[in-house]
């Protein structure tokens, strides 16, 4: 077991790197940087203090066998102690699976209508009122950075950064970490509101969740390799609703990835958020690449950023929601859709940490 836990030596060095890093007042004067270093930090804190924990129970059950020699009352304790040796390995083993580097980011998340016209735009606007509100609940801050609604009230797409408040104490609490399981095809079955005999339609919307670039030194992008078109910004049904171009599209000709803007007032807002979307958008591309090329590298099934993939129903008329990756059924969707996401996150959360440790178990 020792022996195990010598590839945690490198881990506790750069702890101590990045510690001394943030004790330099230069660092903080890049506040991507200073944020990206905190995230690490935050995370390696973890490793350490599983480390010491178990460094201090392994030496305290050496000791009382040592003692136990000469002393019985030690070797009363010592059952207890080597138990507790056994914990303290098992949790540092635990805490010493790679785990997603990403989990402390803050998201950008997008919402599309799918299959189902006018009823999966309601249900477009039906899934950012649940994350807005699950947001709400966490102590997040959120942003709706470009949306096109519908007449009757619904979304054909809307863009909304999400973040944390502060520093956490805790990558484990990221939105990201919360947020990465949404990724996919929600489906949901209910009648519509346009639906006048009472039958239950069933359509769909696409979730999208980006772990949002802190730093922009992270993704390089060459001014070269972007066309900027502006134009007017307009209002459903192609009304306008400004007499400026203040409407940003960038084009990342590499990639053909296309970003718009059109909800500030700004012709520099729109494209400062533009650019914020094309960040993220490119290193989630660079990530699916990096993944595919590194079979070591192998992702959870649960964690999904793929929209053809059906991970969720909602069925309205048996107040059920069910998510087919983890199993998990409830008959609380008016909860749910208020933002009781909770006990479907932890569902995903579980099923994403057993496939990692059987992962590293295989190893």
């Amino acid at each position: 077991m020792t022996q195990d836990f010598a590839v945690a030596r490198p881990l506790l060095v750069e702890h101590a790197e990045i510690e001394a890093a943030l004790a330099d007042p230069a660092v903080h004067a890049d506040a991507g940087r200073a944020r990206t270093l905190g995230r690490r930090y935050a995370e390696l804190n973890r490793v350490v203090g599983a480390y010491r924990a178990w460094e201090s129970a392994r030496d305290d059950a050496a000791a009382a066998a040592e003692l136990a020699v000469q002393d019985a009352s030690f070797a009363a304790e010592l059952p207890d102690l080597r138990q507790a040796e056994s914990d303290a390995a098992e949790h540092l083993r635990r805490v010493l699976v790679p785990r997603d580097p990403d989990d402390g980011r803050d998201v950008i998340l997008e919402i599309k209508a799918g299959e189902g016209g006018d009823e999966s735009a309601l249900f477009a606007g039906d899934l950012l009122r649940m994350y807005l509100r699950f947001a709400e609940r966490r102590g997040w801050a959120t942003q709706v950075l470009e949306s096109t609604a519908t007449e009757l009230g619904g979304y054909k797409d809307v863009q909304v950064a999400v973040k944390t408040r502060g520093n956490l104490a805790d990558p484990g609490d990221g939105v990201w970490a919360c947020l990465k399981y949404e990724g996919g095809v929600h489906r949901v079955q209910r009648v519509p509101v346009t639906e006048s005999q009472g039958r239950i339609h069933t359509s769909a919307a696409g979730v999208l969740v980006l772990p949002e670039v802190d730093d922009p030194g992270e993704v390089e992008i060459d001014q070269n390799d972007l066309r900027i078109d502006v134009y007017r910004s307009s209002g459903p049904g192609g009304q306008s609703v400004n007499t400026t171009d203040s409407a940003v599209r960038i084009t990342h000709l590499p990639t053909g990835i296309v970003v718009s803007m059109q909800n500030e007032k700004s012709q520099l807002q729109n494209k400062e958020q533009a650019m914020r979307v094309l960040r993220a958008r490119l290193l989630a591309a660079q990530q699916e690449t990096a993944a595919a090329e590194a079979a070591e590298q192998r992702r959870s099934q649960v964690r999904t950023v793929d929209r053809s993939e059906r991970i969720r129903t909602y069925n309205f008329p048996e107040n059920r929601i069910a998510d087919h990756r983890t199993g998990y059924k409830a008959y609380n969707l008016d909860h749910v859709l208020a933002g009781e996401l909770d006990a479907l996150v932890q569902s995903a959360i579980d099923a994403d940490e057993a496939a990692r440790l059987a992962a590293a178990g295989d190893a």
